[in-house]
């Protein structure tokens, strides 16, 4: 009696779905613009920037009698600062909106829905550091530049004229727009370690406002050192002129953090439960 013995193969079978990086942007992408308060945030975003621009050039040319106005109206720097005025604020919803992008996903469950879809986990982390970088950076910079549109006219009156073409100009409205991004994705890095979105957006606003202030306030010259590297403080150096840093420096620096932020969140995503 002969027998006839089957191997029978363990190996998983292929799935017909292979997961690009194009395909896991798209989801990301998806994700991002179907947000309702993604959507409310680049709109008060761009308010912002228009609104305060229109405030600081109204002011400034009312008070062109004044020696002050007239110095400030001869500034060559007058028509980036009214533009890029409304970033101080707008940085703040900048922060907040980068910590939901990714805590709204753990409160509501949807994280593990995403893992299972990519189970090596770290590539929805980049996918959404490189969506919501580059949404944030074309909406800021939209708002920017309509800042310097409607308040071009106002300035013109008063006998101010600027060229946005000139690089004194685009380079700091780029550079401002590059900064809302870069706040952005700290944000959204610290939105990862923290997984709560109380806790994401007061380790940001307390990075960002309140940290600097502490130290600047300890009377010793290592805290004021430490404050001028800390975000909030190095980052404004990448569109406006600074004493400590040039520009490229306080954009390598801006970088670092994000750097720092994203290993220790990477690290962590890999290896805790969803």
């Amino acid at each position: 009696m002969s027998a006839t013995i089957t191997k029978r193969s363990t190996a998983l079978p292929t799935s017909p779905i292979r997961l690009t990086a194009g395909g896991i942007i798209r989801s990301e992408w998806i994700k991002l613009r179907s947000l309702r308060s993604t959507i409310w945030a680049y709109a008060v975003i761009l308010v912002l920037q228009i609104a305060i621009g229109l405030l600081v050039i109204s002011f400034t040319v009312s008070n062109i009698d004044s020696p002050r106005g007239e110095a400030i109206l001869q500034s060559p720097e007058l028509a980036t600062a009214g533009a890029t005025a409304g970033v101080v604020f707008a940085q703040l919803v900048v922060s907040v909106l980068g910590v939901l992008v990714i805590s709204g996903e753990y409160s509501t469950g949807q994280i593990r829905s995403s893992f299972a879809a990519v189970p090596k986990r770290l590539p929805v982390l980049w996918a959404k550091l490189a969506v919501f970088g580059v949404v944030t950076f074309v909406v800021s910079l939209v708002g920017i530049l309509l800042a310097y549109g409607v308040t071009y006219p106002i300035l013109a009156n008063a006998g101010h004229s600027s060229n946005l073409f000139d690089s004194a100009v685009f380079l700091p409205i780029i550079g401002a727009a590059g900064y809302l991004a870069l706040i952005g994705m700290l944000a959204l890095g610290l939105g990862a370690i923290l997984r709560s979105t109380a806790g994401g957006i007061a380790a940001s606003l307390g990075l960002l406002l309140v940290v600097p202030v502490i130290f600047s306030l300890i009377p010793v010259d290592w805290a004021h050192s430490i404050s001028d590297w800390l975000p909030g403080s190095v980052g404004p150096a990448i569109y406006q002129m600074s004493a400590t840093f040039e520009w490229w420096q306080a954009l390598l620096i801006m970088i670092g953090w994000i750097a720092v932020v994203f290993a220790a969140a990477a690290t962590l995503m890999r290896r805790r439960d969803a």
